[in-house]
This record gives structure tokens, C-alpha cells and sequence, in this order.
């Protein structure tokens, strides 16, 4: 595989606003601006900001994945992919554990978003497969699902193929599998993201940027080694230069 330049390398790192309020948020992604890397807006932004939040990234030219894991019956999940094609994010996720029809249903309701001439584009769709905090004794003893993590995660990317989505979130370690089993353009996006000697925290699958590069993954989201530091954007810098490697 080629060496990846450091622009290439930022286009592929979405950078976690895990921040109380818009306040925080905004000045980290700030910090952040001009580096090329998308933001990644998750649950406890967005319902501290709201909607409002996404535009103010979007303004700022910046590429925004919203992560709400949906999960829901079809109908409402529809609905809400609807509303958030229509909010202008570029990616964004429902959970696998909802099953086909309620995949089926969040394309659909980009698809509605989209005809209604409310949306400039049609955000991507990704299906959360298993957390990256999620081991294999909790897989199996807690949430009830026999067998390897991998092939929970792997049966969980095959149906969300099957619902028309265009990739999944998983950790790095299934990267090669969900590849394999439904095809080289089927995009991951991976947690669990932590360079090296970075603390491991609450995560349990885990891999460095350089690996998680190696593995083929597309996207690597990438929170507390530089939501956390002291100066995110000299952070940031490292990892850049350590996926470039």
C-alpha cells in the first residue's frame, strides 16, 4: 500500500467534539480549522447544542458525521434521517441491532429528504455494528450474543449491506473481515482509534492510526488523544504523521 500524504491522511481522521456545550465545542473545532479532518458530533453535543451546532460546523467548512446510533421502530427512524438529511450533516448512523427494515427505513428517509429539495446532498448511512467498548465476555455473557465478536460484528455489517447502507462503524480489528465478506467499497469507520502510548481508557478493541491504516480502514474517529490535549491541533500533527509513516 502506498505511504499516505498528510493531506490524504486528515480526510480520512474525524475528530471527536465530545464537549459539554457549543462553546467548548466550537473552540476546539477552531483549533482544528484549515487541518482538513472532519468532526464528529456526538450525543452529549448535540443534546446540550442541538441541530444548531451542525450548521455552525458547516459554516465553518468543516465535514460533519453526526452520531445519534438511531434505534428505533422503521417509522421513526425514517422520520429522523429524514429530518437529518435535511440539517445538512455528511454521514451519519442508525444501529444494526434494529434489523433490515429499519436500515431500509433510514435510507429512505434520505431519500425523502433529498426529493423534498430541503437538502443540498444525500448523507452517508452507516450501521453501528459493536461498541469498541464491548468485549467478548460482555458480548456473550451480558448482551446475549453467542460466538466471537468478530463474527457478531461481521453478520451485522452483511445485513446492513443487504438494507442499502453504505458501511458500518466497528472497531479496527474486523476491518479485514467486513472487507471480505461485502466488498473493497464498503465503508468502515472506526472508534477505538489510540496512538501509541496513548492511555487505552474505557475501550477495549483497540489498534494505533498507523495500524488502523494498514488494516485498509477508511475513516478513523479519534476523540480523547486530541479532543483531551493541552494543544489538539499539535496533536493532531503527530497522529497525521504517524498514519503517514
Amino acid at each position: 500500500m502506498a505511504a499516505l500524504t498528510l493531506n490524504e491522511a486528515a480526510s480520512r481522521v474525524m475528530v471527536a467534539l465530545d464537549k459539554p456545550d457549543a462553546a467548548a465545542a466550537l473552540t476546539l473545532a477552531d483549533q482544528l480549522h484549515g487541518k482538513g479532518c472532519w468532526v464528529k458530533v456526538g450525543m452529549e453535543l448535540f443534546y446540550a447544542a442541538g441541530p444548531s451546532i451542525v450548521r455552525e460546523l458547516k459554516s465553518r467548512g468543516f465535514r460533519v458525521f453526526l452520531d445519534l446510533k438511531m434505534h428505533d421502530i422503521p417509522n421513526t427512524v425514517r422520520g429522523g434521517a429524514r429530518s437529518i438529511t435535511r440539517l445538512g450533516v455528511d454521514l451519519f448512523n442508525v444501529h444494526a441491532a434494529g434489523g433490515i427494515a429499519m436500515m431500509s427505513a433510514a435510507a429512505e428517509g434520505v431519500r425523502e429528504g433529498v426529493a423534498s429539495g430541503d437538502a443540498e446532498h444525500a448523507p452517508i448511512v452507516i450501521a453501528v455494528t459493536q461498541l469498541t467498548s464491548t468485549s467478548q465476555d460482555v458480548l456473550n455473557n451480558e448482551i446475549g450474543i453467542a460466538g466471537q465478536v468478530e463474527d457478531a460484528v461481521v453478520r451485522y455489517a452483511r445485513l446492513a449491506r443487504q438494507a442499502g447502507l453504505q458501511g458500518v462503524v466497528a472497531s479496527p480489528l474486523e476491518v479485514a473481515e467486513i472487507k471480505a465478506a461485502c466488498g473493497s467499497d464498503f465503508i468502515t469507520v472506526t472508534p477505538g482509534i489510540r496512538p501509541r502510548g496513548a492511555d487505552v481508557g474505557d475501550q477495549s478493541r483497540i489498534m494505533t492510526p498507523r495500524d488502523a491504516v494498514i488494516a485498509g480502514t477508511d475513516y478513523l474517529v479519534i476523540g480523547r488523544p486530541i479532543n483531551a490535549a493541552t494543544n489538539p491541533a499539535e496533536a493532531l500533527d503527530n497522529i497525521l504523521k504517524e498514519m503517514t509513516e
